[in-house]
């Protein structure tokens, strides 16, 4: 298949002007229509629509999209759900208006279809990832990535075909299946980079991780590989004996055990804990807080029950080091799809759905019934 032609943009004006890539549906150019590709064909792409809840999700044919310069046409093989996804769709998470036409989630995986001019490194057939900041390709984090934040800024990936800046492409690992990878690249590189690039998580040193959502989980098999001693919690003992299946060493129901920061020193022999990993946040940071061991390394991930109060004075006592995690780079997520692929370790996927039964899947991880990640197959 030959490359689409197009006018010559910077690799930089592409990643920035992602999401005008519809714009471009409007016309071809000669070596477009010799790749079969053309913008009278259509596509299918559930939206947003007015997000007053998962019953605004709407099924809509939309145009082909067709790849500008430094840019990649993707066939969608599955897309993966957070729990930003729920609030998304409800109205929430930002303050940016969203057009009802937006393609919601930030993860996904698929196959190389078409190259944009300028697009180098990739071929027709690779299988592809992204992470969901597409203009994050390394380094520290800057806020200017939220203007390209898939499913959220700009177009996500539940849809037949999609535009991607080839810059923000990482190849995905023969040993990870398309339902795999679709899960790793919110979940997997929060969890990589709290425990890796921020805490540093050491062999031998104990992590606590809250709940049994898709972060969490990829956190315990990630500090598992690190050699670090696991300690998860959740409100189900069910979900809980899953987690040792999974090589947690100690855990805790915190419906059982409301003071479940005394059950996480106890088990520690008083010591605490040297890295958290807090999914939860607001009323469940005095608590994290309480089970840390000196120098303890702590990152918050969110604040899902919506709370913020918490006394710091822990913080100066202990000398503990506290940081926000917003996800991360292109460089995490190819990171930890290798590490994931050297180690023989596969993301826990609880469900699949087809992509005709999308809001179901949505349902799903409403529920919270859900242990590990939600997928959506595009097969």
């Amino acid at each position: 298949m030959s490359d689409i032609t197009v006018s010559r943009r910077s690799a930089l004006g592409a990643i920035a002007g992602l999401g005008a890539s519809a714009a471009l549906a409007g016309s071809t150019t000669a070596q477009g229509k010799s790749a079969g590709l053309t913008s009278m064909q259509r596509i299918e792409a559930w939206e947003l629509g007015e997000r007053k809840g998962i019953a605004s999700l709407r099924r809509a044919s939309r145009p082909q999209p067709l790849p500008g310069p430094g840019q990649v046409l993707i066939t969608v093989r599955a897309s993966a759900l957070n729990n930003r996804d729920l609030a998304i769709v409800s109205g929430g998470y930002g303050v940016r208006p969203r057009p009802a036409t937006m393609i919601p989630l930030g993860d996904g995986v698929g196959v190389v279809t078409a190259l944009g001019a300028d697009v180098t490194g990739f071929n027709i057939g690779d299988r592809v990832s992204c992470p969901h900041f597409v203009n994050w390709l390394d380094g520290r984090y800057d806020p200017r990535v939220l203007e390209q934040d898939l499913g959220s800024s700009t177009d996500g990936w539940l849809a037949d075909r999609v535009v991607r800046p080839a810059a923000s492409l990482v190849r995905v690992p023969d040993e990870l299946s398309d339902v795999e990878a679709a899960a790793m690249p919110a979940a997997a590189v929060t969890a990589w980079f709290t425990l890796q690039q921020f805490a540093q998580v050491q062999a031998g040193e104990t992590v606590l991780t809250l709940g049994t959502g898709g972060v969490s989980v990829m956190a315990l098999q990630i500090a598992r590989m690190a050699g670090a001693r696991v300690v998860i919690t959740s409100s189900s003992d069910a979900k809980l004996e899953r987690m040792r299946a999974l090589g947690a060493q100690i855990t805790v129901n915190y419906r059982t055990h409301a003071d479940w920061e005394k059950r996480v020193l106890e088990a520690t022999d008083g010591r605490g804990v040297g890295v958290v990993v807090d999914t939860v946040g607001g009323s469940s940071l005095d608590r994290s807080l309480a089970c840390t061991a000196p120098n303890a390394r702590i990152g918050l991930i969110g604040a899902l029950d919506g709370a913020i109060s918490t006394t710091l004075r822990p913080v100066t006592l202990r000398n503990l080091l506290l940081r926000g995690i917003t996800s991360g780079s292109r460089r995490t997520l190819e990171d930890v799809l290798r590490a994931f692929a050297a180690n023989n370790i596969k993301p826990l996927v609880d469900r699949v759905f087809p992509f005709a039964e999308a809001p179901a899947a949505y349902e799903f991880l409403k529920s919270g019934g859900h242990v590990g990640k939600i997928v959506i197959s595009h097969a």
